[in-house]
This record gives C-alpha cells, structure tokens and sequence, in this order.
C-alpha cells in the first residue's frame, strides 16, 4: 500500500497573524454613517413589513369574498 501524506498544519500564530492583517484592511464606518445606515435598515424592514400585512388582508378579504369562508 501507498504511504499517506499528512498535510503539514499552518501554526495558529501564523493563521492569527494572517487575521490580524485582514482585519487592518477594513474600512469601518464612522457613526454618523452607522446611525444613518441603521435607521435605513430599521425603516425598510418596518416599511415591507407593512407591506406584506397589508397583502395578507387584501389576499385574505379577497378569498374569503371569492370563496365565502373566512379562515
């Protein structure tokens, strides 16, 4: 039979070396950009989910017209 190769392990101070400079690449948001991208988010779900209430009557006042029974 074939010798098996184990695959050499990256040390975990290399791996968290290489973490380390991943994460001096991102660019954070300052907190005017936070709040103003928060309050977006926050205000888009609020407004779909109104919109989907909003769906759901309608669907379900027009099946219970269409079909007479209310659920």
């Amino acid at each position: 039979m074939g010798e098996t190769e184990k695959l050499e392990k990256a040390p975990k101070k290399s791996w968290f070396a290489g973490l380390k400079a991943e994460f001096k690449k991102i660019i954070w948001p300052n907190k005017q950009s936070l709040a103003r991208q928060t309050v977006a988010v926050i205000a888009t779900s609020v407004a779909l989910g109104l919109l989907i209430a909003l769906m759901d009557y309608v669907i379900g006042f027009g099946v219970e017209f269409l079909v007479g029974f209310k659920f």
